[in-house]
């Protein structure tokens, strides 16, 4: 089902919320200071895909407070689909942006993710560009499922007002549905490979690359053996996916029958 519903835009069947990053951030730092939780879950065209085979990880994103269009294509299917999305809010922007914020706010921060060695690396980066961030604690993304619990513990020991996880799905949007309001952080966001990005691991597309849709591209480019097929895949998939919600949207032309 695609359209509007209590204020958020349905794509898909998944609730997505209509906000610009200004009123991303807004509502993050809102969250903060009202001592409030607010998990925020994003969605790309590869991620609106998998949720479709993948019920575990419907509900965990479908469960988040917020749920945004990380994806260009995801905010061209809600303008075909009649269910417009003002702008793409990429979760790696709004890490930034939040780091930012936390640094100026003095809000304290965890990092849940990546190898150790990048971890490190990223942290060493990070600590160079906010000077002020108040850094709680950090741990690498390297856990078996027994050990959730007690890392959601830590995080919650360390006082941390914002959660980043610098993981992949599903692992990262399961473990906010299970362990999210446990870890005691005011706002969680999965990062995914932002880690990676700010400790310098891989490169992120060209900010034109990123308007036309294309920052995918530019990830198989890199990793063509890994990522190629995947994306081709996921990426045709999702255009048959909108094509097929489309034409189901699509008012009949069929003539009415009548009476003689």
């Amino acid at each position: 089902m695609s359209g509007l519903t209590r204020g958020r835009r349905t794509l898909f069947g998944i609730e997505l919320d209509p906000l610009t990053m200004d009123q991303t951030v807004a509502r993050c730092l809102e969250a903060v200071r009202d001592g409030r939780q607010l998990e925020i879950g994003v969605v790309n065209a590869a991620k609106l895909v998998t949720m479709r085979r993948d019920e575990r990880l419907a509900r965990a994103v479908s469960g988040c407070d917020l749920v945004l269009a990380d994806g260009q294509a995801v905010v061209w299917a809600g303008r075909v689909l009649k269910a417009p999305l003002p702008e793409r809010v990429a979760g790696i922007d709004l890490f930034l942006r939040l780091l930012a914020e936390a640094e100026t706010a003095g809000m304290s921060v965890y990092f849940l993710g990546a190898r150790q060695e990048v971890l490190e690396e990223m942290l060493r980066r990070v600590a160079a560009r906010f000077p002020g961030l108040k850094v709680a604690g950090h741990r690498n993304g390297y856990f078996d499922d027994a050990e959730q619990e007690a890392i959601a513990e830590s995080i919650a020991h360390s006082g941390a007002q914002m959660l980043f996880l610098g993981m992949t799905s599903p692992k990262k949007e399961i473990f906010t549905a299970a362990y999210g309001e446990r870890t005691g952080a005011r706002v969680v966001h999965g990062v995914g490979g932002s880690f990676d990005i700010l400790a310098g691991v891989t490169r992120r597309a060209p900010a034109s690359w990123q308007r036309h849709g294309l920052e995918w591209l530019y990830r198989a480019l890199q990793e063509p053996r890994r990522l190629g097929r995947r994306y081709l895949t996921t990426n045709a998939a999702f255009l048959l996916m909108t094509a097929r919600e489309r034409f189901r949207l699509a008012p009949s032309t069929a003539p009415a029958n009548r009476s003689h």
